[in-house]
């Protein structure tokens, strides 16, 4: 005579009916006397909730956020050992949200920077609304790439976090970025607005250095010397004339760039305004590697810029059809020091420094299969 089969009971976390359930709370639903056949959390318009079985299929765990002010129900379907299924329902309430937080911006992107850039080059992140809980933010911004890599994130305030390695890119990496921030708190009463993604890849290793005292650029490729060019640097005499020294970023390739004297307006001793061409931006405060025809006199023997790095026309075309933007440009010798929030600074912070801004520190990223 055959025994009473004990049917399959159902436990669903958060309980029936629970409201004001935070965001970052996991959905856990697990089976005794049988197993899950099925689970499906649904969130209506906010959408259906992803999760993972375990290999023995008693238990099942959301992954990712649940959304703000979003009614979810849960049905699961469990299985006892006669083969018998029972559906079991169960529903519960979030937070609500006053307002959501949105990426303004993340570069590199397709138009700004391209999608294959240096070796230098960080991951920029601006948002939409100042970030008081920073993380909770962080935590949810992970980075994979095809080569292992050890990095962190900094945040330069409370709108912009960025993410740069502890030593530069590997050559040829693919990097993928996932700010998962889809009903992650921002802060009290704010939720991110969406999930967002990126990927892009490293090229190959080009990093150019350059000395105010010995007035020549030379540029490595992948470690070999492709390229000496004879340079004149920043005169000096007053500050803002001297060429900052440090580890420059290429931050944009312009075509023709409008330059005009800084702090100086038309009609005033050294004012100036001109047309420039073949230019490689390396700083917010006006620097650009650039054709100078007026001075290829003095290219590779004094310095008699206001500041940027001359070259010459022939050299200026060159550098800047082989310059990737993020591609690491070191001068050396100024007394002038590049700020590391002068444009794309990142590298003038040693890794110590760089790690003092960031809420969970170092950490390899995740491999990108």
């Amino acid at each position: 005579m055959a025994g009473n089969v004990q049917r399959a009971s159902v436990g669903v976390f958060p309980e029936n009916k629970t409201a004001n359930v935070p965001t970052d709370q996991d959905v856990v639903v697990s089976a005794e006397g049988g197993t899950l056949k099925s689970v499906r959390v649904d969130g209506g318009k906010s959408g259906t909730l992803k999760g993972v079985l375990s290999a023995d299929r008693t238990r099942w765990r959301s992954l990712g956020n649940v959304r703000p002010s979003a009614e979810y129900k849960v049905t699961a379907v469990t299985v006892d050992a006669a083969g018998k299924q029972t559906e079991t329902t169960s529903s519960f309430s979030t937070v609500k949200a006053d307002k959501t937080f949105d990426i303004e911006t993340i570069i590199p992107n397709k138009d700004y920077t391209g999608l294959t850039v240096g070796v230098g080059m960080p991951v920029m992140i601006t948002f939409d609304q100042p970030i008081a809980d920073r993380v909770a933010v962080e935590r949810n911004l992970v980075v994979r790439s095809s080569k292992p890599v050890e990095g962190a994130w900094h945040w330069f305030d409370d709108r912009h976090v960025d993410f740069r390695p502890r030593a530069y890119w590997p050559a040829h990496t693919k990097v993928r970025v996932e700010a998962k921030l889809a009903g992650v708190r921002g802060g009290a009463g704010m939720y991110g607005k969406r999930d967002v993604k990126l990927d892009f890849k490293v090229g190959r290793s080009q990093i150019t250095k350059g000395s105010v005292n010995k007035h020549v650029l030379t540029v490595r490729r992948n470690g070999k010397k492709i390229r000496t060019m004879p340079m004149s640097a920043g005169q000096g005499g007053v500050w803002k004339y001297h060429t900052t020294s440090g580890i420059h970023l290429a931050m944009s390739r312009e075509p023709v760039t409008i330059m005009t004297s800084p702090g100086i307006g038309p009609g005033q001793s050294g004012y100036y305004r001109m047309t420039v061409y073949n230019t490689v931006r390396i700083s917010n405060s006006g620097e650009y590697v650039h054709s100078a025809p007026w001075s290829v006199g003095s290219q590779g023997n004094s310095n008699v810029s206001h500041g940027c790095v001359n070259v010459s026309p022939e050299n200026a075309r060159w550098f800047i059809k082989n310059t990737l933007i993020g591609d690491p440009i070191i001068i050396t010798g100024s007394p002038r020091k590049l700020e590391p929030t002068n444009g794309w600074g990142h590298w003038q912070e040693t890794w110590q420094e760089w790690l003092k801004w960031s809420s969970l520190k170092d950490g390899p990223t995740v491999n990108l299969t």
